[in-house]
């Protein structure tokens, strides 16, 4: 039985101090029992000796110093998991907020998880198919890769992600394939947003939510993420499932760790942010991933709003050195009525050339890329000449390069978010559009390839 210690001296905000423990450490969960027998639970933040300072989950609101109860339960936070958690909808905490039943767990499993040996990594070099065509045509994602979406307020970030979500899958297997969706202070109406679409496509009985709205607990968003994570290395690593882990939004995780540095009087780093903030961050991007001699994979999609659309805030540029690449949210195309607005030309996916090519996309599928990416940088060049000097300056080549880049943007990226394309719709969309240009500026490509597709 754990001892009971009624030795809280004092409660500031959500932060506690208890006097006189032992045998306690840092992590470990406790207890809170008022005098009239409510619990609230609190995780130990800092150690001193026999003072330890405590963080509540739920508020301090009517806690009595003299008559209230901690008891520490001498283990960290854990999930309990089961393949149950398959099509249900939970708290930030691991609790079923959809009206369901308790889940009967299989095992129990600590939510910070084991970083994975780099010795006992595979390299990720299988293709997903998320149905964007301008993430599968020119940004693959490949299996176990940490590819991040950088979006800024008001994007349609949410939808993009649900799409993905719903659309995501391993071509031409029967492995099984699931999602771990993880929201992170989001409102009422987002949360409902996602539930909604993931229900009515069906979407929702191969995926696990987790739901932490914008007015739960900062340390129960620190939790959120990491409870998906676990629930993730379960379905992939014990049950051999191919997992897509989506995290929305790092932004709202990484101002909770403000939040909590803050009160915690601990010295701040950039803009705030506790100098710490790049091993947490890698804490959870460092779990996704392929392990040797096991079936399953994580992939992980982090989406982050860069706070005043800056790429070199802290939480986008710490993010891009730990993950992959990032595909980044435009909105210059958002008001044009591009949807999804994915700026293809910044946006960089590091692996793609493991993902594609002769038996795992189209053999023609790198030479359409890096012609489609050359004809689009050209062609928003020629435009930018034209504002300036006006479309008389243009020489016709220059003139049918500014042609194809609006095609290209119309036709390609701007897809809405209900079209599935697969990857052989997405490669001869991008013919198409490369027809509009004559063969012999298509000089990337190789004579075979443009033998076979070329205006076809």
């Amino acid at each position: 039985m754990p001892k009971e210690y009624r030795t809280i001296q004092e409660v500031a905000g959500p932060l506690m101090l208890v006097h006189g423990v032992e045998n306690v450490s840092y992590n470990e969960l406790a207890e809170i029992e008022l005098a009239y027998g409510e619990k609230r639970r609190c995780k130990v933040l800092e150690i001193d000796g026999g003072n330890a300072l405590v963080q509540l989950f739920e508020s301090a609101t009517g806690i009595n110093l003299s008559n209230s109860k901690v008891r520490f339960l001498g283990r960290s936070m854990e999930l309990g998991v089961s393949e149950d958690m398959l099509s249900r909808v939970f708290d930030g905490l691991g609790r079923p907020i959809d009206n369901g039943p308790e889940i009967l767990p299989e095992k129990r499993m600590d939510i910070n998880g084991l970083p994975m040996n780099p010795a006992a990594r595979n390299y990720p070099q299988e293709f997903i198919q998320t149905g964007v065509s301008a993430i599968d045509g020119l940004n693959t994602l490949v299996r176990g890769q940490k590819l991040p979406i950088f979006s800024a307020s008001g994007l349609p970030h949410a939808n993009l992600a649900a799409q993905i979500a719903r659309q995501a899958q391993v071509r031409g297997t029967k492995e099984p394939f699931a999602v771990v969706f993880a929201a992170m202070g989001i409102t009422f109406e987002e949360a409902n947003f996602f539930t909604e679409s993931f229900r009515e496509t069906g979407a929702i009985d191969r995926t696990v939510m987790f739901v932490n709205l914008a007015n739960d607990p900062a340390v129960e968003r620190i939790a959120t993420p990491r409870m998906a994570l676990t629930a993730a290395e379960y379905l992939a690593f014990e049950k051999g499932m191919h997992v897509l882990v989506i995290l929305t939004d790092i932004t709202n995780y990484a101002d909770s760790l403000r939040e909590i540095s803050a009160a915690r009087k601990e010295v701040p780093g950039r803009r705030g942010y506790p100098g710490y903030m790049y091993t947490d961050l890698a804490s959870l991007y460092e779990r996704a991933g392929r392990q040797k001699g096991k079936a399953g994979s994580i992939t992980m999609i982090p989406i982050l709003t860069m706070p005043e659309d800056d790429k070199t805030h802290p939480i986008p540029d710490l993010t891009g050195y730990i993950t992959e690449g990032q595909i980044i949210l435009s909105r210059d195309l958002f008001r044009q009525g591009v949807t999804p607005p994915i700026d293809v030309l910044p946006s960089l996916s590091r692996l793609k050339d493991k993902g594609i090519g002769k038996g795992k996309t189209r053999e023609d599928h790198a030479n359409t890329m890096n012609q489609l990416f050359a004809a689009y940088a050209r062609g928003k060049e020629a435009k930018e000449l034209m504002v300036v000097l006006g479309e008389a300056a243009l020489t016709d080549i220059d003139k049918l390069y500014a042609q194809f880049s609006d095609a290209f943007e119309k036709e390609y990226v701007s897809q809405g978010y209900l079209a599935n394309r697969d990857i052989e719709e997405t490669l001869d969309l991008g013919w198409k559009l490369l027809s509009i240009l004559p063969r012999t500026e298509l000089k990337r490509i190789k004579e075979e390839f443009l033998d076979r597709y070329y205006g076809k």
